[in-house]
Order: structure tokens, then C-alpha cells, then sequence
């Protein structure tokens, strides 16, 4: 009975990770962040390394001009003056095209980039990326990142409402810690 349970257990898991459910190299705090190089909503390429030395609030988010979306971009957008004062640099993710991005940060006036991972690849490497056949979105997931280039903190379930002052706030007990 033992052994048939274990081989249940080990084919779930096997399951799970050809689903993309489990991932085997999921990222976790401490560990160094991935490096990405993607293109912003200005046409610029943005890179990880670029901002070593700052903190790094690095955030996924399914679609633009969506109603969740645009709540957790326009806090952001609204508390950028508290981010900057505790030396936070906010990008945000999502697959979403470069001219879908200018769109969206123009027209809520985001004063942040925008990085376009139009093939899902960065969103895939945190662990953010959901797909079921055609449909494809990055998940509403945000990574901080310390100036030393280490995950400093994870959020896997993100309220849209709330998170921009949860990320503040963690980032002054992060930067207290050290």
C-alpha cells in the first residue's frame, strides 16, 4: 500500500510539473533574481542588472487597461513619491505588446516602465506565467528585489487595492533587517 502511494504521489508531482503548476527551480527568498532584458513602453531596454545598487519592486500583472491591473498601476503610480524615498525602482510586467504599454502608461500617466515580455519568457522564469492552450497572461505575482540582486520578498496572492502601501511598508522592514 505504501509503494503504491508513493508512486501516486510521484506521478501527481510529475503531472503538476509538465502542467506548470510545480515548478522544480521555483525562485525563493535569498536566492539570486533571474536577470531579463525587455523592452519598455519608451522603446528602451530595461535590465535587471541596470539596477543594481537599488531596490527593485518587480511586478507582474495580467493584462493592461483592465480593472485590476489599472487599480494596482495608478497606486503604484500614486505612492511613487513614498517608493522613490525608500529607494524603490517599480517595473512592471505583463505580455502585453510595447504599444499596449505606451497606451496604458500614457493614459494613467504611469511614471514607471512597462516591460513588454511579449513571449512570456521573464513571466515563465518567476513563475508567473499561466497558460492553457492559446490563453496566455502573465499572474498578478511581485517580486522585491534587494540592491544586491537577491529576492527579498515574494507575493503570490496580490490585492490590487492594497499591495502598492503593503510593498512600501515591507520595504522599510526589508531595509531595516539589513
Amino acid at each position: 500500500m505504501k509503494i503504491l502511494i508513493q508512486k501516486g504521489v510521484g506521478l501527481i508531482a510529475s503531472l503538476m510539473l509538465l502542467a506548470g503548476l510545480a515548478r522544480a527551480d521555483e525562485i525563493k527568498v535569498g536566492m539570486p533574481a533571474p536577470d531579463f532584458e525587455l523592452m519598455d513602453q519608451q522603446g528602451k531596454v530595461q535590465a535587471l542588472e541596470s539596477y543594481r545598487g537599488k531596490w527593485v519592486v518587480l511586478y507582474f500583472y495580467p493584462k493592461d487597461d483592465t480593472p485590476g491591473c489599472t487599480k494596482e498601476a495608478c497606486h503604484f503610480r500614486d505612492d511613487i513619491f513614498l517608493l522613490k524615498k525608500v529607494g524603490a525602482q517599480v517595473l512592471g510586467v505583463s505580455i502585453d505588446t510595447r504599444e499596449s504599454h505606451k497606451k496604458f502608461a500614457e493614459k494613467y500617466s504611469l511614471p514607471f516602465p512597462l516591460l513588454a515580455d511579449v513571449k512570456g519568457k521573464v513571466a515563465e522564469t518567476y513563475g508567473s506565467l499561466w497558460s492553457l492552450g492559446p490563453i496566455r497572461f502573465a499572474r498578478r505575482h511581485t517580486f522585491i528585489i534587494d540592491p544586491e540582486g537577491n529576492v527579498g520578498k515574494i507575493y503570490r496572492r496580490v490585492d490590487p487595492d492594497t499591495h502598492s502601501q503593503q510593498i512600501i511598508n515591507d520595504l522599510k522592514a526589508l531595509q531595516k533587517s539589513q
